[in-house]
Protein backbone atom coordinates (compact mmCIF):
# COMPACT_ATOMS: atom_id res chain seq x y z
CA UNK A 1 0.00 0.00 0.00
CA UNK A 2 1.14 3.70 -0.82
CA UNK A 3 2.67 5.11 2.33
CA UNK A 4 1.38 7.74 3.77
CA UNK A 5 2.95 11.25 2.42
CA UNK A 6 3.65 14.26 5.06
CA UNK A 7 1.93 17.30 4.20
CA UNK A 8 2.89 19.19 1.72
CA UNK A 9 4.16 22.53 2.38
CA UNK A 10 3.11 24.58 -0.65
CA UNK A 11 -0.04 23.61 0.70
CA UNK A 12 -1.24 26.87 2.51
CA UNK A 13 -4.32 26.23 4.63
CA UNK A 14 -6.88 28.25 1.80
CA UNK A 15 -5.05 26.06 -0.47
CA UNK A 16 -6.36 23.03 1.57
CA UNK A 17 -9.69 24.66 1.82
CA UNK A 18 -9.90 25.14 -1.53
CA UNK A 19 -9.12 21.39 -2.82
CA UNK A 20 -10.93 20.02 0.12
CA UNK A 21 -13.90 21.98 -1.70
CA UNK A 22 -13.11 20.62 -4.96
CA UNK A 23 -12.70 17.40 -4.32
CA UNK A 24 -16.11 17.21 -2.45
CA UNK A 25 -18.14 19.00 -5.23
CA UNK A 26 -16.38 17.17 -7.70
CA UNK A 27 -17.32 13.61 -5.52
CA UNK A 28 -20.98 14.35 -5.49
CA UNK A 29 -21.27 16.30 -9.06
CA UNK A 30 -18.36 14.66 -11.20
CA UNK A 31 -18.67 17.85 -12.54
CA UNK A 32 -15.39 20.35 -13.36
CA UNK A 33 -15.39 23.17 -10.44
CA UNK A 34 -15.31 26.87 -11.12
CA UNK A 35 -13.70 29.37 -9.21
CA UNK A 36 -17.50 31.10 -9.56
CA UNK A 37 -19.34 28.27 -8.14
CA UNK A 38 -17.05 28.39 -5.18
CA UNK A 39 -16.96 32.11 -4.52
CA UNK A 40 -20.83 31.80 -4.81
CA UNK A 41 -21.73 28.82 -3.05
CA UNK A 42 -18.88 28.86 0.25
CA UNK A 43 -18.20 31.96 2.45
CA UNK A 44 -14.51 32.21 1.71
CA UNK A 45 -13.79 35.60 2.08
CA UNK A 46 -12.10 36.03 -0.99
CA UNK A 47 -12.55 37.12 -4.31
CA UNK A 48 -13.10 35.16 -7.94
CA UNK A 49 -9.79 35.69 -9.03
CA UNK A 50 -7.83 35.27 -5.95
CA UNK A 51 -9.14 31.53 -5.72
CA UNK A 52 -8.55 31.33 -9.39
CA UNK A 53 -5.28 32.07 -9.03
CA UNK A 54 -5.13 29.07 -6.08
CA UNK A 55 -6.75 26.95 -8.37
CA UNK A 56 -4.08 27.42 -10.96
CA UNK A 57 -1.09 27.07 -8.30
CA UNK A 58 -2.74 23.87 -7.03
CA UNK A 59 -2.86 22.69 -10.61
CA UNK A 60 1.03 23.67 -10.98
CA UNK A 61 1.54 21.29 -7.90
CA UNK A 62 -0.25 18.30 -9.35
CA UNK A 63 -3.33 18.45 -7.11
CA UNK A 64 -5.54 19.43 -9.93
CA UNK A 65 -6.43 19.02 -13.64
CA UNK A 66 -8.55 20.72 -15.92
CA UNK A 67 -10.37 18.99 -18.63
CA UNK A 68 -9.48 21.35 -22.33
CA UNK A 69 -13.50 21.81 -22.83
CA UNK A 70 -13.93 23.39 -19.56
CA UNK A 71 -12.65 26.33 -16.88
CA UNK A 72 -13.15 24.40 -14.07
CA UNK A 73 -10.64 21.85 -12.21
CA UNK A 74 -10.92 18.20 -11.58
CA UNK A 75 -8.86 16.19 -8.99
CA UNK A 76 -5.63 13.93 -10.06
CA UNK A 77 -4.95 10.93 -8.52
CA UNK A 78 -2.01 13.36 -6.21
CA UNK A 79 -5.27 15.34 -5.19
CA UNK A 80 -7.26 12.25 -4.23
CA UNK A 81 -4.95 10.94 -2.20
CA UNK A 82 -3.82 14.00 -0.26
CA UNK A 83 -7.26 14.24 0.21
CA UNK A 84 -7.83 10.79 1.82
CA UNK A 85 -4.75 10.78 4.07
CA UNK A 86 -4.80 14.87 5.38
CA UNK A 87 -8.56 16.57 4.32
CA UNK A 88 -11.15 13.88 5.00
CA UNK A 89 -12.63 14.53 8.12
CA UNK A 90 -14.33 10.57 8.52
CA UNK A 91 -17.46 9.75 11.26
CA UNK A 92 -19.18 6.78 12.22
CA UNK A 93 -22.20 5.43 10.59
CA UNK A 94 -25.66 6.55 11.80
CA UNK A 95 -26.06 4.41 14.98
CA UNK A 96 -29.42 3.50 13.25
CA UNK A 97 -28.33 2.06 10.06
CA UNK A 98 -25.39 0.51 12.11
CA UNK A 99 -28.59 -1.30 13.80
CA UNK A 100 -30.17 -2.24 11.01
CA UNK A 101 -27.11 -4.03 9.37
CA UNK A 102 -26.71 -6.01 12.62
CA UNK A 103 -30.09 -6.88 12.50
CA UNK A 104 -29.92 -8.22 9.09
CA UNK A 105 -26.84 -10.76 10.21
CA UNK A 106 -28.85 -12.00 13.06
CA UNK A 107 -31.81 -12.64 10.84
CA UNK A 108 -29.62 -15.28 9.15
CA UNK A 109 -28.22 -18.44 10.55
CA UNK A 110 -25.04 -19.05 12.25
CA UNK A 111 -22.91 -19.75 9.35
CA UNK A 112 -20.17 -18.38 8.15
CA UNK A 113 -21.00 -18.69 4.49
CA UNK A 114 -24.04 -17.07 4.79
CA UNK A 115 -22.74 -14.02 6.80
CA UNK A 116 -19.68 -13.71 4.26
CA UNK A 117 -22.45 -13.54 1.25
CA UNK A 118 -24.86 -11.34 2.93
CA UNK A 119 -21.37 -8.85 3.93
CA UNK A 120 -20.91 -8.21 0.12
CA UNK A 121 -24.40 -7.71 -0.30
CA UNK A 122 -24.69 -5.07 2.69
CA UNK A 123 -21.54 -3.32 1.91
CA UNK A 124 -22.71 -3.08 -1.85
CA UNK A 125 -26.26 -1.50 -0.79
CA UNK A 126 -25.07 0.84 2.39
CA UNK A 127 -22.21 2.34 -0.23
CA UNK A 128 -24.34 2.36 -3.54
CA UNK A 129 -20.98 0.71 -5.33
CA UNK A 130 -19.04 -2.50 -6.08
CA UNK A 131 -18.32 -4.83 -2.88
CA UNK A 132 -16.43 -8.25 -2.52
CA UNK A 133 -15.36 -10.07 0.42
CA UNK A 134 -13.75 -13.51 0.89
CA UNK A 135 -13.68 -16.19 3.53
CA UNK A 136 -11.83 -16.03 6.70
CA UNK A 137 -8.68 -18.45 6.01
CA UNK A 138 -5.01 -17.90 8.26
CA UNK A 139 -2.36 -17.01 6.68
CA UNK A 140 -0.33 -19.57 6.19
CA UNK A 141 -2.40 -22.82 6.13
CA UNK A 142 -1.35 -24.92 9.14
CA UNK A 143 -1.89 -28.48 10.20
CA UNK A 144 -4.67 -28.72 12.80
CA UNK A 145 -5.16 -32.50 13.55
CA UNK A 146 -6.14 -35.71 11.48
CA UNK A 147 -8.63 -38.29 12.11
CA UNK A 148 -7.88 -42.02 10.81
CA UNK A 149 -11.15 -43.87 10.54
CA UNK A 150 -11.30 -47.59 10.13
CA UNK A 151 -13.87 -48.52 6.99
CA UNK A 152 -12.33 -52.00 6.19
CA UNK A 153 -9.28 -54.15 7.88
CA UNK A 154 -7.21 -52.20 4.80
CA UNK A 155 -9.52 -49.41 4.09
CA UNK A 156 -10.13 -46.23 6.30
CA UNK A 157 -10.90 -42.48 5.44
CA UNK A 158 -7.92 -39.54 6.35
CA UNK A 159 -9.55 -36.65 7.83
CA UNK A 160 -7.29 -33.91 7.73
CA UNK A 161 -8.67 -30.46 9.24
CA UNK A 162 -6.66 -27.18 9.16
CA UNK A 163 -6.13 -24.34 10.97
CA UNK A 164 -9.29 -22.14 10.56
CA UNK A 165 -11.21 -25.22 10.01
CA UNK A 166 -10.87 -26.57 6.42
CA UNK A 167 -11.53 -30.53 6.10
CA UNK A 168 -10.03 -32.53 3.58
CA UNK A 169 -10.55 -36.13 3.18
CA UNK A 170 -9.43 -39.34 1.79
CA UNK A 171 -9.83 -43.06 1.14
CA UNK A 172 -6.38 -44.60 1.01
CA UNK A 173 -6.30 -48.70 0.81
CA UNK A 174 -3.58 -50.70 2.29
CA UNK A 175 -1.55 -53.81 1.90
CA UNK A 176 -1.58 -55.18 5.99
CA UNK A 177 -4.72 -54.30 7.60
CA UNK A 178 -5.13 -51.91 10.66
CA UNK A 179 -7.42 -51.59 13.98
CA UNK A 180 -9.04 -49.05 14.68
CA UNK A 181 -7.22 -48.47 18.08
CA UNK A 182 -4.05 -48.51 16.05
CA UNK A 183 -5.29 -45.69 13.44
CA UNK A 184 -6.64 -43.83 17.18
CA UNK A 185 -2.86 -44.85 18.56
CA UNK A 186 -1.03 -43.44 15.21
CA UNK A 187 -3.65 -40.46 14.72
CA UNK A 188 -2.60 -39.61 18.17
CA UNK A 189 1.27 -39.53 17.16
CA UNK A 190 0.86 -37.51 14.16
CA UNK A 191 -1.24 -34.75 15.44
CA UNK A 192 1.32 -34.67 18.24
CA UNK A 193 4.08 -34.31 15.42
CA UNK A 194 2.44 -32.12 13.24
CA UNK A 195 0.00 -29.90 15.03
CA UNK A 196 0.47 -26.25 13.86
CA UNK A 197 3.20 -27.04 11.32
CA UNK A 198 2.95 -25.66 7.83
CA UNK A 199 3.89 -27.78 5.00
CA UNK A 200 7.64 -26.47 4.38
CA UNK A 201 7.81 -27.56 8.20
CA UNK A 202 6.42 -30.99 7.66
CA UNK A 203 8.82 -31.65 5.14
CA UNK A 204 11.67 -30.94 7.08
CA UNK A 205 10.61 -33.02 9.86
CA UNK A 206 12.73 -36.48 9.84
CA UNK A 207 11.64 -39.17 8.38
CA UNK A 208 8.98 -41.20 10.09
CA UNK A 209 9.93 -44.90 10.90
CA UNK A 210 6.22 -46.31 9.50
CA UNK A 211 5.79 -46.22 6.26
CA UNK A 212 1.69 -45.35 6.83
CA UNK A 213 2.60 -42.92 8.74
CA UNK A 214 5.36 -41.36 6.35
CA UNK A 215 2.49 -41.62 3.58
CA UNK A 216 -0.27 -39.70 5.72
CA UNK A 217 2.47 -36.70 6.41
CA UNK A 218 3.19 -36.63 2.89
CA UNK A 219 -0.48 -36.31 2.15
CA UNK A 220 -0.71 -33.51 4.91
CA UNK A 221 2.15 -31.49 3.68
CA UNK A 222 0.72 -31.51 -0.18
CA UNK A 223 -2.75 -30.62 1.25
CA UNK A 224 -1.18 -27.87 2.85
CA UNK A 225 0.79 -26.94 0.14
CA UNK A 226 -1.69 -26.71 -2.62
CA UNK A 227 -3.77 -24.89 0.23
CA UNK A 228 -1.56 -21.78 0.27
CA UNK A 229 -1.72 -21.62 -3.34
CA UNK A 230 -5.45 -22.17 -4.78
CA UNK A 231 -7.12 -19.07 -5.82
CA UNK A 232 -8.86 -16.93 -3.16
CA UNK A 233 -13.08 -17.51 -3.27
CA UNK A 234 -13.94 -14.41 -3.57
CA UNK A 235 -17.85 -12.70 -3.17
CA UNK A 236 -18.98 -10.34 -5.43
CA UNK A 237 -21.79 -7.52 -5.06
CA UNK A 238 -22.91 -3.93 -6.89
CA UNK A 239 -21.57 -4.36 -9.57
CA UNK A 240 -24.74 -2.49 -11.91
CA UNK A 241 -24.04 -0.02 -9.11
CA UNK A 242 -20.59 1.22 -10.22
CA UNK A 243 -21.81 0.91 -14.42
CA UNK A 244 -24.46 3.51 -13.81
CA UNK A 245 -21.25 5.93 -12.85
CA UNK A 246 -20.45 8.42 -15.30
CA UNK A 247 -16.93 7.29 -15.78
CA UNK A 248 -18.09 4.02 -16.81
CA UNK A 249 -20.89 5.54 -19.63
CA UNK A 250 -17.94 4.65 -21.81
CA UNK A 251 -18.08 0.81 -23.54
CA UNK A 252 -14.15 0.20 -22.91
CA UNK A 253 -14.15 1.91 -19.66
CA UNK A 254 -17.27 -0.32 -18.07
CA UNK A 255 -15.54 -3.45 -19.70
CA UNK A 256 -12.18 -2.94 -18.48
CA UNK A 257 -13.99 -2.21 -14.79
CA UNK A 258 -15.93 -5.56 -15.12
CA UNK A 259 -12.33 -7.34 -15.81
CA UNK A 260 -11.39 -6.07 -12.91
CA UNK A 261 -14.28 -6.50 -11.22
CA UNK A 262 -15.01 -10.32 -12.25
CA UNK A 263 -11.51 -11.95 -12.67
CA UNK A 264 -9.59 -13.00 -10.08
CA UNK A 265 -5.97 -11.95 -11.28
CA UNK A 266 -6.14 -8.24 -10.93
CA UNK A 267 -7.22 -8.27 -7.41
CA UNK A 268 -5.99 -10.97 -6.13
CA UNK A 269 -2.70 -9.73 -5.04
CA UNK A 270 -4.34 -6.92 -3.19
CA UNK A 271 -6.73 -9.35 -1.05
CA UNK A 272 -3.47 -11.44 -0.16
CA UNK A 273 -1.26 -8.22 1.06
CA UNK A 274 -4.52 -6.36 2.76
CA UNK A 275 -4.56 -9.81 4.86
CA UNK A 276 -1.14 -9.15 6.41
CA UNK A 277 -2.07 -4.96 7.38
CA UNK A 278 -4.19 -3.94 9.81
CA UNK A 279 -6.82 -1.22 9.66
CA UNK A 280 -8.66 0.37 6.13
CA UNK A 281 -6.36 0.60 3.16
CA UNK A 282 -7.15 2.76 0.21
CA UNK A 283 -5.65 1.90 -3.03
CA UNK A 284 -6.47 4.65 -5.41
CA UNK A 285 -6.06 3.13 -9.02
CA UNK A 286 -3.12 4.37 -11.37
CA UNK A 287 -0.96 5.06 -8.58
CA UNK A 288 2.34 3.19 -8.52
CA UNK A 289 2.54 0.16 -7.82
CA UNK A 290 -1.73 -0.18 -9.32
CA UNK A 291 -1.24 1.52 -12.69
CA UNK A 292 -3.53 -1.63 -14.10
CA UNK A 293 -6.29 -0.88 -11.75
CA UNK A 294 -6.96 2.88 -14.15
CA UNK A 295 -9.39 4.88 -12.73
CA UNK A 296 -10.45 2.16 -9.84
CA UNK A 297 -9.95 2.63 -6.17
CA UNK A 298 -10.58 0.25 -3.30
CA UNK A 299 -11.19 0.71 0.23
CA UNK A 300 -10.35 -3.08 1.91
CA UNK A 301 -10.16 -4.36 5.48
CA UNK A 302 -8.88 -6.93 6.92
CA UNK A 303 -11.44 -8.74 9.53
CA UNK A 304 -11.26 -11.99 11.78
CA UNK A 305 -8.00 -13.02 13.20
CA UNK A 306 -4.87 -13.93 11.20
CA UNK A 307 -3.55 -16.86 13.56
CA UNK A 308 -7.11 -18.20 13.26
CA UNK A 309 -8.95 -17.10 10.50
CA UNK A 310 -8.57 -13.44 8.37
CA UNK A 311 -10.81 -12.35 5.48
CA UNK A 312 -10.87 -9.68 3.53
CA UNK A 313 -13.95 -7.22 2.47
CA UNK A 314 -14.47 -4.27 0.67
CA UNK A 315 -15.01 -1.75 -2.15
CA UNK A 316 -14.45 -1.25 -5.58
CA UNK A 317 -15.80 1.74 -7.63
CA UNK A 318 -14.74 4.72 -9.60
CA UNK A 319 -11.85 7.36 -8.19
CA UNK A 320 -14.60 9.76 -7.59
CA UNK A 321 -15.76 7.78 -5.36
CA UNK A 322 -17.29 8.79 -1.36
CA UNK A 323 -14.13 8.11 0.73
CA UNK A 324 -15.48 9.40 4.19
CA UNK A 325 -18.72 7.24 4.16
CA UNK A 326 -17.07 4.00 2.37
CA UNK A 327 -14.38 4.34 4.81
CA UNK A 328 -16.18 4.39 7.31
CA UNK A 329 -18.76 1.45 6.66
CA UNK A 330 -15.93 -0.76 5.10
CA UNK A 331 -14.62 -0.11 9.11
CA UNK A 332 -17.68 -0.85 10.50
CA UNK A 333 -17.99 -3.82 8.57
CA UNK A 334 -14.74 -5.41 9.07
CA UNK A 335 -15.46 -4.57 13.53
CA UNK A 336 -18.87 -6.70 12.85
CA UNK A 337 -17.83 -9.66 10.37
CA UNK A 338 -14.71 -9.79 13.21
CA UNK A 339 -16.87 -10.55 15.71
CA UNK A 340 -19.12 -12.87 14.38
CA UNK A 341 -15.99 -14.54 13.33
CA UNK A 342 -14.66 -14.76 16.62
CA UNK A 343 -18.20 -15.97 18.39
CA UNK A 344 -18.30 -18.73 15.39
CA UNK A 345 -14.47 -19.92 17.24
CA UNK A 346 -15.56 -19.69 20.53
CA UNK A 347 -18.52 -21.62 19.97
CA UNK A 348 -16.82 -24.53 18.13
CA UNK A 349 -13.80 -24.42 20.62
CA UNK A 350 -16.77 -25.07 23.81
CA UNK A 351 -18.18 -27.64 21.46
CA UNK A 352 -14.89 -29.20 21.54
CA UNK A 353 -14.21 -28.99 25.04
CA UNK A 354 -17.21 -30.78 25.54
CA UNK A 355 -16.96 -33.11 23.73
Amino acid sequence: MPATTAESPELTPRRRTILSLIMREYITTAEPVGSRHLVETYDLGVSSATVRNEMKALEELGYLTHPHTSAGRVPTHKGYRYFVQHLLHESSLPPSLQHTIRHQFFQVQQELDQWVRLSASVLARTVQSAAITTMPRPAQARFKHVELISLQPRTFLIVLVLAGGAVRQQLITVDDPWTQAELSQLSTDLNERLGGLDWTQIRNLESHPDPLARQIIDLAASVLFHEDERSERIYRDGLTNVLQAPEFSDRDEAQRFIEIFEEPSPIEPLIHETRQLPGVQVIIGGESPYEHLPNVSLVLSRYGRPDQGAGILGVLGPIRMPYGRTISTVRFMSQLMGGLVASLYSDAMSETLDD
